[in-house]
């Protein structure tokens, strides 16, 4: 999951453009973490609403979601097959990387996405003592996955975007991870951003902001929804307006 504040990652929380971050990323197809440099970019606007702070790298018990049928259900409505390239981004415990990375198979790709290291170090152990061959391990911060350009065809993250302090920045650098076609799902609890949830309005307005489209919304059991995007454009970082929470 993804921590509300990291002081010394945060992207666009001045008007000058931020200093370039030293950061980790996987080295492709060996699951190893190697050094990176982020590279500087334009500022983004703050989200006009509450940021959640995290208490855990765990949403909920993984016996109780499984018992829901919760990955099982969102697998199927995403359509995820054999040989697809998927980011867990805010992967925390690794609740999906553990469980998508046998769907995927050999031919497909798991990057496991966290921007807390130790996270990152728990995950890769808990995947390597199960076997996984296809997890990769990538540290990214406040305002960049720092994923490889156009690298993955769906993009997830499950409730942890009211964790994101940067979304604007996030999604817009998100835009060049993506393959053309490529999706990024947003799992969530209809909720105020305060109380670990993102009313739907709240989130597709951002999204817009940020030049997504939504192209299908699920409503779950338990308050929870599942929302798919597409990027459609991408706008000049100074003209987005953040979204105001009702």
């Amino acid at each position: 999951m993804w921590r509300a504040a990291l002081p010394l990652l945060l992207l666009g929380a001045c008007d000058s453009p931020p200093v370039a971050q030293s950061v980790m990323q996987s080295s492709p197809g060996t699951g190893e973490i190697r050094p990176v440099k982020a590279p500087i970019g334009p500022a983004f606007p703050a989200p006009d609403r509450p940021v959640a702070s995290i208490a855990s790298a765990t949403w909920s018990d993984e016996d109780a979601r499984d018992n829901d049928g919760e990955a099982e259900d969102v697998i199927r409505r995403l359509g995820i097959r054999p040989g697809m390239h998927i980011a867990d981004i805010g992967a925390g415990s690794g609740y999906y990387t553990i469980r998508l990375s046998p769907v995927v198979g050999l031919t497909g790709r798991i990057v496991a996405n966290d921007i807390i290291p130790d996270y990152l170090a728990r995950l890769r152990k808990r995947s390597a003592d199960k076997g996984l061959t296809n997890v990769d391990f990538t540290l990214g911060d406040a305002g960049d996955a720092n994923l490889a350009s156009q690298s993955v065809d769906l993009a997830l993250m499950a409730h942890m975007y009211h964790e994101i302090s940067e979304p604007f920045a996030l999604l817009w650098r998100l835009q060049d991870d993506l393959k053309p076609g490529g999706r990024l799902a947003i799992l969530d609890s209809d909720r105020p951003t305060a109380r670990h949830g993102t009313p739907p309005a709240l989130l597709r307005c951002e999204l817009a902001a940020a030049g997504y489209q939504q192209i299908a919304f699920n409503r779950l059991e338990n308050g929870r929804y599942l929302t798919v995007f597409q990027p459609t454009f991408r706008p000049d970082p100074g003209t987005i307006r953040p979204c105001k929470a009702n």
